[in-house]
Formats: C-alpha cells, structure tokens, sequence
C-alpha cells in the first residue's frame, strides 16, 4: 500500500542575488511509516568547478553533520510512543537542523508524492536531483593500473600472481617491456589496457597506438600471444568508440585475445588451470 511523503533537497546557493545553487542533499519524510532520513553528498568538486572559491573541507563537514543530525531525528522518531502525534511535514524537521536564514545552505519547498518505500524513493530522488549530475561533472578515466587491479584480485585469490613476470619482446626497430607473462611453448602476456577514457578520439588513438607497438615487435621473431585485459568504457555515449577500437586492436599481427572484465574470474581459472597444467 502507498503512503503519502514529503521531501526537501538542500542546495548550496552561492550568490543569494543572483540566485545560483547546486542541489547537494535530499531528506524525505513518511508519517505514517515513521520514517525520516536524508542522502547528502561530501564531494565538492562540481561546487568547485562552478564556484571558485569553495571551502571544500568546511562543506564536507557540515554535510554530513547535517545528514547525521536528520537521522538522529528519524531514529528518534521510531522510538517515540505510537500515541504521540507526528509531526506533518518535512519542514517540521529541517528548520531544527538547518535554521531559515541567509546561509549558502538551505532547504527547498517541500515536494510531495506516494510511496511504498520510503527509503527507495529518497534513493531515487538523491539519484534524480543529485547523482547524476555528478556522475556527469566528476566522473574520471581510469588507468591501465586501474583496470589492472580488477583482474589482479582473482589472480591474487588463486595464488598464480607469482608466476607472471616480465618480459621483453624486441623487434628489428622497436623493443617493449610486459609486465605480466608467463612461458610454455611460447610467451603469454597479459597486458591490462584502459578504454575508460573521457574522449572518444582518446579510445581510438590508443587502439592505434597499440597496433602500430605490436607491428614494430612481431618482427623480431619471437612468438607471443597477447591477451588484452580490456577496462570498458563506463560512460553509454563512447560505447560505440570502444567498438571501433576493439576493431582496430583486432588489427594486431599476432595471436590475441580479448577478456572484458566481468570475465576476470573464469581467465583467472583458466589461467590457473594452464599454469599447473604446464608445471605437471
């Protein structure tokens, strides 16, 4: 059954003139569940983008503080008498924890609706008002060593870390140095390499740049496979430059495979089972 709800979203207002803010935090507030509780963020890094002078750790502090104190409240409210009568509306709440005034942080005009969640729904407001708009401002690329760690945990788990060590591989003209390779018959390398980039043109020119590295080695003679332990793009939008650049790596003048990284632990058994497979 749906119950009635209010919320709030606290902004940070930069300029009370001119009226700028950024939403930074969402309470919620259901009566009849006697539940209250709010979701504010601690990064500042999109106030910081838009505002210069920012006093980051100040922010962080008071937001959580703030956050803390409209818990406090709904604990509260779930330990008081069933007789009590309960407060209305969120704005019962908010002026005891942040009081009405000229400060840069201030609750909004509540907003009302239905739920049969109250803590999912205050999730999906924060996501809705809050989130994504930091997913969009502040999210960053990850490195080859980033991606690395995803597929290093399995290997760590199965105890075969030990057994990958580097190895050069020198061509007529150019020579380059793996970290991770282990030998049977011929060298294995496992090479982590990152598409998580902010630009699409970034992924494709790292896809070249990869071909034309391996074109440069194969000359040399000695046989290798490559296995590409590839960091996905996490943004949708360079989905389709992250297929172009695995049609470019497929380019590459030798024995190669690609493993996505939902596919860290079957490799890492797999890996295991040729290992002990080898040693006999």
């Amino acid at each position: 059954m749906k119950i009635p709800y209010s919320f709030s979203v606290l902004r940070y207002i930069h300029d009370i003139v001119s009226g700028e803010f950024i939403n930074v935090g969402v309470v919620l507030y259901a009566p009849k569940a006697r539940f209250l509780s709010a979701i504010c963020t601690s990064r500042y890094g999109r106030l910081s983008k838009m505002f210069s002078n920012i006093n980051g750790d100040h922010f962080r502090q008071v937001s959580r503080y703030i956050q803390a104190r409209l818990e406090e409240e709904g604990e509260r409210l779930v330990d008081e008498l069933l007789f009590e009568k309960m407060p209305v509306s969120v704005k019962d709440f908010t002026p005891r924890v942040l009081p009405i005034d000229d400060s840069s942080l201030q609750f909004s005009q509540e907003g009302y609706g239905l739920t049969e969640n109250p803590q999912e729904t205050l999730e999906e407001i924060y996501n809705r008002y809050i989130e994504k708009y930091y997913e969009k401002t502040e999210r960053q690329s990850r490195s080859d060593e980033d991606v690395w760690k995803v597929y290093k945990k399995p290997m760590e788990e199965r105890r075969i870390l030990a057994n990958l060590v580097p190895h050069q591989i020198i061509g007529n003209n150019y020579d380059h140095e793996f970290k991770y390779c282990w030998k049977n018959e011929q060298w294995h390398i496992h090479e982590p390499i990152s598409f998580d980039l902010m630009e699409a043109g970034s992924i494709t020119d790292k896809a070249n740049t990869w071909v034309g590295r391996v074109t440069s080695l194969v000359d040399g003679g000695e046989s290798f496979k490559l296995n590409v332990l590839i960091g996905s793009p996490q943004d949708e939008k360079l989905k389709s430059a992250f297929i172009k650049a695995q049609n470019i790596m497929h380019k590459m003048p030798c024995d190669h495979k690609f493993i996505k990284e939902d596919e860290a632990d079957d490799f890492a058994e797999s890996l295991k089972k040729e290992i002990e497979a080898h040693k006999g």
